[in-house]
């Protein structure tokens, strides 16, 4: 069915929804007092109640414990050993610098922030803060802090939650994740734009062990998201002590349940339980090992011959056998692969010709004979969720798609693409990422004519290359940061940090900027959509292919403690061998 929603509409639907549910926010934020009931996990999945205080009883993450110690002893006498296939070398260690997967795994390895995650339901879970209450109008929450150490004995408290965020959103810091508690806390945008000093920004510790924040407006993903990096805790004393080497292993000072104790760059980093975790009982696992390798086919064998416990892919013309082990996890994950156009750099910056090339391109022929994994095609950046439908195709077939193509290129004045300039995609070095891009390549050439050469970078060029917008067309994957559909939106936001392509648009920014303000969910993500409909459909500055299915390779009858979700987050703490 064709479907697609105009600008006009869109600043209706906005003006409609600021009059039904913005006009008694104000006010009802000043009457009603705070509540201080103890709350903590907001389950995002469900529908949103921010008109009243959030209320669940605090709990630790659900984990299953052995009932008899490990025993298993590696070669090296070590105790147990879990070995895990991260992909590419880190791009950095200090959580305010980190940006990728990769990186996101080694810290929930290291570091802990106010939550953590659920191991089964990927939701937030009480961490450094062990419960926390919000005000009755959602905007305002109050954190309740552990009595607990640093991995040196040095107390974590409130001060440092301040600390931490604050540099984050320092401007000097350069953090590429800045911008995403801009999304939420009152004050940070104003902060890392420099419009404003560290005191704008509406976080304060109360005492020792009371950590406060308000909030931008009723966000009902709020304490979800604060599982991610940008909101860590990380230690001053140490950074003050070592600079920009303080994440170094003779150095290095945490409060996750692992503690770095050897890092060889382009190999491994290995790691040691930190005595000093809160939840140190529930850590089995005597050293971690997280290898980095983003040979597929080399990262395979390895798993295959026992050599590796955990690997986060496997390679294409491995599925098949791959799919026949009981040790072949594929589940659903809030995720989107999709390419990003340099809207700054001719010929790109002509919508017409970022239509053509969307159109051209067949995802269900992408899925079916390239990745073959059950990977769902898209024509959105946002997958399915609670509430939320996909977009629709705006067409009814592949030969309509085709012609619709064809049409726009010649409508932006290259008929069959004579006079059209070569074009490159820019990837990151894996095997995966370049099958898909020669699928582009040659459908781009056999059905518009056009010549694409491909270019690809190891992972950490590429992190600084596609963020700073030095390509013309990118590849790109998005796994929700939270399972709100705004997560998949907020990034594109004019000057955001993650927005390489310099996508622009005051609309759309307007519409994001105003959804974190109302408390009806059917109106939030009503706006939501709209937004989604103007970045993909009215203004094409990306090109969604498909959402992802998680692929993953470990053997739960050997190790305990490991689960499916839709975030693919698999936390440490809780493994162990059965």
């Amino acid at each position: 069915m064709k479907k697609s929603l105009s600008i006009a509409l869109s600043i209706m639907l906005l003006a409609a929804v600021f009059v039904s549910c913005g006009g008694d926010k104000e006010a009802k934020a000043e009457a009603k007092a705070p509540v201080t009931t103890t709350t903590t996990t907001e389950k995002v999945a469900e529908t949103p109640k921010p008109e009243t205080t959030t209320e669940v009883k605090a709990q630790t993450p659900t984990q299953t414990t052995p009932e008899v110690a490990a025993t298993t002893t590696p070669a090296e006498d070590e105790g147990v050993t879990f070995t895990l296939s991260n992909g590419a070398e880190p791009a950095s260690l200090d959580p305010a610098l980190i940006q990728g997967v990769p990186e996101h795994r080694i810290f929930m390895a290291m570091f802990e922030g106010l939550v953590t995650v659920d191991p089964k339901t990927a939701n937030a879970a009480p961490g450094l803060a062990e419960t926390w209450e919000s005000n009755e109008d959602g905007t305002q929450y109050t954190f309740h802090l552990r009595h607990t150490t640093w991995s040196d004995g040095v107390p974590i408290t409130a001060n440092d939650v301040v600390y931490s965020w604050l540099r984050e959103l320092a401007p000097e810091t350069a953090s590429p994740y800045a911008w995403f508690p801009t999304m939420f806390l009152k004050g940070a945008a104003e902060y890392n734009s420099g419009e404003a000093d560290a005191s704008a920004v509406g976080i304060r510790a109360l005492d020792d062990y009371t950590f406060q924040m308000d909030l931008i407006g009723p966000i009902p993903y709020a304490v979800d998201a604060l599982q991610h990096y940008s909101f860590a805790v990380i230690p001053k004393h140490a950074i003050e002590e070592f600079g920009d080497k303080w994440t170094a292993p003779e150095n290095i000072v945490s409060n996750g349940p692992f503690l770095l104790k050897e890092r060889v760059p382009q190999s491994y980093l290995s790691f040691v339980p930190n005595d000093k975790y809160w939840n140190k009982d529930e850590i089995h696992i005597d050293k971690l090992v997280i290898l980095s390798s983003d040979d597929e086919n080399t990262n395979y064998n390895m798993f295959t011959n026992g050599e590796i416990d955990w690997i986060t892919n496997v390679p294409t013309d491995k599925l098949a056998s791959a799919k026949m082990k009981d040790s072949y996890q594929a589940n659903a994950q809030l995720a989107t692969y999709y390419y990003i156009f340099q809207t700054e750099v001719a010929p790109l910056d002509n919508v017409l010709v970022r239509k053509a090339i969307s159109y051209a391109i067949n995802r269900e022929d992408l899925v079916e004979g390239v990745t073959k994994a059950g990977q769902i095609p898209a024509w959105g950046i946002v997958p399915p969720m609670a509430g939320y439908e996909a977009l629709e195709f705006p067409f009814d077939s592949e030969e309509e798609a085709t012609e619709m193509a064809q049409e726009f290129l010649a409508e932006a004045g290259y008929p069959n693409g004579v006079g059209f300039p070569t074009l490159e995609i820019l990837y990151n070095t894996s095997e995966g990422h370049k099958q898909i891009a020669e699928y582009v390549q040659q459908e781009l050439k056999t059905k518009l004519g056009i010549d694409i050469e491909l270019v690809n970078e190891e992972w950490g060029t590429f992190l600084d290359d596609r963020a700073s917008g030095a390509f013309e067309i990118a590849r790109a994957g998005w796994v929700g940061d939270y399972q709100d559909p705004n997560t998949f939106l907020d990034m594109f936001m004019t000057g955001a940090a993650m927005n390489g392509g310099k996508y622009a648009n005051d609309v759309y920014d307007t519409l994001l900027q105003e959804a974190a303000t109302i408390e009806n969910p059917v109106d939030r993500l009503g706006v939501l959509k709209t937004a989604e409909d103007i970045i993909v459909n009215e203004d094409c500055a990306i090109i969604p292919f498909y959402y992802y299915i998680t692929i993953n390779m470990i053997d739960t009858n050997k190790w305990g403690g490991w689960y499916k979700n839709t975030m693919d987050y698999h936390p440490y703490t809780g493994l162990y061998l059965k």
